[in-house]
């Protein structure tokens, strides 16, 4: 299966997405949005990257 950049952010961008709608309901909404939201983001960005750099090291002979 090959993965483009569309198909691989979309599940990324729902998944957060759906914690940040999940948060509201135990924080406070500008908490989440302004503390909680971005650091999701930073982190997914990063984990992204690295996956991306590890799958690419796994797949070169």
């Amino acid at each position: 299966m090959e993965f483009d950049f569309t198909r691989s952010v979309v599940p990324l961008v729902v998944i957060v997405a759906i914690a940040a709608v999940a948060l509201t309901t135990v924080m406070t909404p500008s908490t989440v949005f302004m503390m909680v939201l971005p650091s999701m983001i930073v982190f997914s960005i990063v984990a992204f990257f690295f996956g991306m750099k590890h799958g690419e090291f796994r797949t070169s002979p």
